[in-house]
């Protein structure tokens, strides 16, 4: 098969790893990740060079109350949030490489994957600083919350409606992928990438050039556009729960788009189409990357990526 796009950056989304509320456990990741990768090798055995990114929302929320648990017991010390995020590049690239490599296996793929725990350049004075809005972690009771404030008075806790208080953090844009030379260099030697993971390691850079990271998180979905931009990647693919991307999603009126432009999709998200929290940012992510300079962006499922990337499945978004 003749490709004319060969360099390709797949963000992974959480429903990746966790499918729902009743399979949260490490085997059941693992499970969703054999199946996931599955689909990437599929991808893959077309001939394409692969970047795999994915988030980390509800893994990062786990080591974050063990870690809460272990310190309350007076038994360990208590883990940032950076440190955490790192901790998932780890184990999430684990659970895929493992998988990858068997799915590789299977088809008489040449190929192993490799994850690289990645560190995002974020602008110290970027807004979100002075303003957290990325919800992590669990949700609280009202009668926790006077403990919590205490313990750590930095925190900043909002009310969500049937749920709950919740943690949220600063979620800075995405200025600059620190290992972007070396994921290019391991993409180079034939291998399929893991990096980035849960957005990146968020770090800035002070007056002497020196990194020193910082308590935030970075959207999974922004960052990949930003990689996929420095690699001169040819698409960007974002992996979702649902095939395609819908105007008036949930309402009577709800329809699946299968093509639009980059000025139809800026339109859209100023209607208000895009929750911000969910089918927002990748839009923004498919903009930024094809005006950065890529030439094809697709919104789909994992389940349907090779249909997708044939155009018979996915919103796709071009120029």
């Amino acid at each position: 098969m003749s490709l004319t796009i060969k360099r390709v950056v797949v963000a992974i989304g959480g429903n990746a790893l966790i499918k729902d509320e009743g399979h949260l456990e490490i085997h059941d990741q693992l499970r969703t990740a054999q199946e996931t990768a599955e689909y990437i090798a599929d991808f893959i055995a077309l001939g394409y060079q692969v970047v795999l990114t994915h988030g980390n929302g509800p893994q990062v929320g786990f080591i974050l109350r063990r870690s809460e648990l272990a310190f309350e017991a007076g038994e360990l010390h208590f883990v940032p949030l950076i440190n955490c995020v790192a901790d998932t590049q780890g184990a999430i690239g684990y659970q895929l490489q493992e998988s990858l490599y068997n799915s590789f296996r299977k088809r008489g793929i040449n190929k192993t994957a490799a994850t690289m725990v990645t560190m995002v350049e974020v602008d110290p004075a970027d807004p979100s600083f002075a303003k957290p809005t990325k919800p992590i972690g669990i949700f609280y009771k009202e009668e926790q919350i006077a403990a919590l404030r205490e313990k750590h008075p930095n925190w900043e806790l909002v009310f969500q409606d049937g749920k709950g208080y919740r943690r949220v953090v600063p979620s800075p844009q995405p200025q600059r992928v620190i290992e972007v030379n070396a994921i290019r260099s391991l993409l180079e030697a034939g291998q399929c990438v893991i990096a980035s993971g849960g957005g990146g390691i968020p770090v800035v850079v002070d007056g002497q050039g020196n990194l020193s990271g910082v308590n935030a998180v970075i959207d999974k979905d922004l960052s990949s556009a930003l990689l996929a931009n420095e690699l001169e990647a040819d698409m960007l693919v974002i992996l979702t729960a649902v095939d395609s991307v819908f105007l008036d999603f949930n309402k009577p009126t709800q329809r699946a788009v299968d093509f639009m432009t980059v000025a139809e999709a800026e339109q859209y998200l100023a209607e208000g189409h895009f929750a911000t929290g969910s089918m927002g940012p990748k839009v923004q992510a498919a903009i930024n990357f094809l005006r950065g300079g890529g030439r094809r962006a697709i919104i789909s499922s994992a389940e349907r990526l090779v249909d997708a990337v044939h155009k018979k499945s996915g919103t796709h978004i071009v120029l």
